[in-house]
């Protein structure tokens, strides 16, 4: 299938900020008020979305064991929608405690990354769905699933596209309020992008449908256009292209926030967030870890400037 790459592209695309979370989780631990300077910066740009941490063991994500005490910093910020993600139930309670209002619980299509990421079978997080949701219902919170190695696991190779379909179904089935499908190591490409989740939308209908992409590979931003080009109307993205799984070798590179915005500003699909505050936030966060990013504006600037 051939990407359809005019005009059905969506008049504005959602982007959620994840260096706070993805960016920041396989680096040492920053201290929060680092976190803060970073989160300042990203909300300045006109980021509407961001996810802010993780809810998940301190002992395996170190990086994020202040999820808490980032949370009560929130009320700083009213006109940004805050997430968190979790991986268990004691993780949703623990968010909706922390007074989050939207949480993404990972399901990994792979067993093996599944395993490794959560220490549970692919079938056995598939399982925890509806329980997830259910907090949500009792808490007032929304709950994302995102679908990991919806494409390629660095453990088992090539993700057979129906594991993926498989917990898109569950999700819906439970009355998650969104899906998204993640190349959690950075290598698909526009054409089995497309393929995808032309499939994936065929199940979930008007559900919001986003999608998280690594430039591990250097079709990072390619995919993401894929991904429009088929109707997804949400891209995760991080400052500077900060982050990657820990579970996951060889994962590296969120796509860049400002890269992103490039791209779709110069096609005519808004965002809402300034490219030049997005520039800044990406030298920020780069500040905060204390090494160069790999985005390419952090570099080289907008073609205005």
């Amino acid at each position: 299938m051939t990407p359809d790459l005019g005009p059905g592209l969506p008049a504005r695309v959602t982007v959620r900020e994840v260096s706070l979370r993805d960016g920041l989780q396989i680096e040492a631990p920053v201290p929060l008020a680092s976190k803060i300077r970073l989160l300042e910066a990203v909300v300045a740009a006109g980021v509407p979305e961001v996810e802010v941490t993780a809810f998940v063991s301190p002992s395996k994500v170190p990086a994020l064991a202040d999820a808490a005490e980032l949370a009560v910093q929130l009320h700083r910020f009213p006109d940004t929608a805050f997430s968190a993600l979790v991986a268990s139930a004691n993780g949703a309670r623990r968010a909706a405690d922390a007074g989050l209002d939207a949480v993404e619980y990972v399901v990994s299509a792979a067993d093996g990354h599944s395993r490794a990421n959560v220490g549970r079978s692919t079938g056995e997080a598939i399982a925890l769905i509806d329980e997830i949701v259910a907090i949500g219902r009792e808490r007032a919170m929304s709950v994302e699933v995102i679908v990991a190695t919806a494409w390629d696991c660095p453990f088992d190779g090539p993700t057979d596209p129906e594991r993926t379909l498989d917990v898109v179904r569950a999700a819906v089935g439970a009355g998650a309020d969104r899906i998204a499908v993640a190349d959690t190591i950075g290598t698909t490409t526009p054409r089995r992008t497309a393929d995808l989740l032309t499939a994936v939308r065929e199940i979930t209908g008007t559900l919001p449908l986003g999608a998280h992409f690594h430039d591990t590979r250097g079709a990072g931003l390619a995919s993401a256009w894929a991904a429009v080009s088929v109707g997804v109307d949400r891209l995760d993205a991080s400052a500077g292209g900060l982050g990657g799984c820990p579970f996951a070798p060889g994962a590296s590179g969120n796509i860049a926030t400002e890269d992103l915005v490039y791209l779709l500003r110069d096609s005519g699909v808004e965002t809402g967030i300034d490219l030049s505050a997005a520039i800044d936030a990406a030298v920020v966060a780069g500040d905060v870890v204390g090494h160069d990013l790999p985005g390419s504006l952090v570099r080289a600037g907008d073609r205005a400037r």
